[in-house]
């Protein structure tokens, strides 16, 4: 049997800052090493901002979680690149190698047009990755992938939800992933993963990662009805589907078993009042 064609690629990128380019951009001349520079910098960032986020042009791809989905909304497989090894310049290779081989599906985020994206452009041009189906700047301006409106290109979720950041979604993915019931941040968050890069624990992250993209998934379905792409039934089936989907690969990827018992369930204010509406046509 012909597997299926991948409509969407949903994907979620964990990263580290890079210190010795922040040593060297940054502090020129004072023979800071790797962690040094990033203490220095974050300690700068907490007083100035009151954030340690160091930004996105100095870090570098640790982990990229991707889930291939084909046009009916259902999973076709999850992945992480480079596993086990997750070499930054593999990771950014594959990505868009991965991307060209699926016949350029729409790219799938939350916040991805300020973060992931542009992070994965600038590993690009680090690592010397050409992508020119990427950087059509001289096509039409509707046909232009990186164009901020081509939703066919890079749908990201939060930039529809807040109409292209006319508002602030406070919360995230987290509250977004919360409303439909799945399980948002569980025992690791993004400001953890550095730490956990310095110790070695790769398999953390990634875990991490695959987790996020699940809710990435999620949330992307909900949006899907709110587009009218699938009916509230249909995505409720796909819920159940993916659950099962999920449990049936628990032995092999041990942090689905964790996800599962951590999600909820949405609770269908339509299915009360169908409930309330036929013991009031009884009484």
């Amino acid at each position: 049997m012909a597997t299926p064609s991948a409509r969407y690629l949903i994907f979620d990128i964990e990263s580290v800052a890079d210190g010795d380019l922040i040593a060297k951009v940054r502090y020129p001349g004072e023979g800071l090493k790797s962690e040094e520079a990033i203490e220095k910098y974050t300690a700068e960032l907490v007083d100035k901002f009151g954030s340690e986020f160091i930004p996105y042009t100095y870090h570098l791809p640790v982990s990229i979680a991707i889930i291939k989905i084909d046009a009916q909304f259902q999973i076709i497989d999850i992945v992480t690149l480079d596993a086990p090894k997750y070499r930054s310049h593999i990771l950014t290779k594959h990505f868009w190698e991965g991307w060209k081989a699926y016949q350029m599906p729409t790219l799938v985020s939350f916040n991805g047009r300020s973060f992931d994206i542009p992070l994965m452009e600038l590993s690009a041009y680090r690592y010397g990755v050409a992508i020119p189906e990427w950087f059509n700047i001289y096509g039409k301006s509707w046909e232009q992938k990186r164009g901020r409106y081509n939703q066919t290109s890079h749908l990201d979720l939060q930039e529809v939800i807040t109409n292209f950041g006319a508002t602030r979604l406070n919360g995230g993915l987290n509250l977004c992933a919360n409303i439909v019931g799945s399980p948002g941040k569980m025992g690791v968050a993004g400001h953890m993963v550095q730490s956990l890069f310095r110790e070695g624990k790769l398999q953390e992250i990634n875990d991490y990662c695959r987790c996020d993209v699940l809710d990435t998934y999620f949330v992307f379905l909900r949006m899907a009805v709110l587009m009218g792409e699938i009916t509230l039934d249909r995505e409720r089936e796909l819920v159940e589907q993916t659950k099962t989907w999920l449990a049936d690969r628990v032995e092999e990827f041990p942090v689905y078993q964790e996800y599962l018992e951590q999600c909820g369930s949405w609770e269908n204010p339509w299915d009360a009042a169908d409930e309330n509406a036929e013991k009031t046509t009884e009484d």
